[in-house]
């Protein structure tokens, strides 16, 4: 059976970590999300922590509470364009910026959040 790269990645995304995130889970995500060569969140979010943060993109604070579906934080990750075509957000899964598990690492460090 084939599967459009969209449905892997939900899949994926629901095959994450099976523990809540813990404070220990967050370094890796960290790096990731703050790194210039991969997540950059920080270009366009303000997040706890960071510095030099944008101002685009909504703060990245209760995401627990604001993602309680973690499949759907990944589908954003993954491909914002999906939920909002005209977004500024770059598909990073789509396009080969993040790997599926280092969405999860960045997921992990957020729900820490």
């Amino acid at each position: 059976m084939k599967f459009s790269v969209s449905v892997a990645a939900l899949l994926a995304a629901l095959a994450g970590p099976a523990r809540p995130a813990t404070p220990d889970d967050a370094p890796p995500g960290r790096a990731l999300a703050f790194a210039t060569d991969k997540g950059n969140c920080l270009a366009c979010h303000a997040i706890e922590g960071g510095s030099q943060m944008g101002n685009i993109g909504p703060p990245l604070a209760d995401i627990a509470a604001r993602f309680p579906a973690r499949a759907e934080l990944f589908g954003r990750i993954w491909d914002e364009t999906a939920y909002n075509p005209a977004t500024l957000m770059p598909p990073f899964g789509r396009h080969g910026i993040l790997t599926a598990n280092e969405i999860n690492l960045i997921i992990d460090f957020l729900y820490t959040r």
